[in-house]
């Protein structure tokens, strides 16, 4: 069974906004979309931008330093289907959000620079 760890407020984290956390010594980007919290590697695998600090655009995020998008729920990168980031479980529980460092599909863990 996967352990849950406390990453934020889930009212910290308006609607359509997303930002980055750290969960045990490690950087996530955490998105809420429509209610839903959505928690990647926080580096892009391009050039290292922190994924945290994009936007979302139409259930992707978008990375502010190249402009990649990668899908929420995948992890994949919408230009090149074979980069990915990892992702993982959220939940929420007495009104944090948490994430599980149990990697549930992405690249896993394997790094990519392009």
């Amino acid at each position: 069974m996967a352990e849950f760890i406390a990453a934020a407020e889930a009212t910290s984290l308006p609607h359509g906004h997303g930002r980055t956390v750290h969960v045990r010594g490690r950087e996530l980007a955490l998105y809420n979309l429509d209610g839903q919290f959505y928690a990647l590697d926080d580096l892009c695998p391009h050039a290292g931008g922190s994924l945290g600090g994009g936007c979302l655009q139409h259930g992707s995020v978008i990375c502010p330093l190249h402009e990649w998008a990668f899908d929420l729920k995948t992890g994949q990168c919408l230009s090149n289907p074979t980069i990915a980031v990892n992702i993982y479980p959220t939940r929420i529980q007495n009104g944090e959000v948490q994430i599980a460092l149990e990697c549930m599909g992405g690249q896993n863990g394997q790094e990519q620079k392009f």
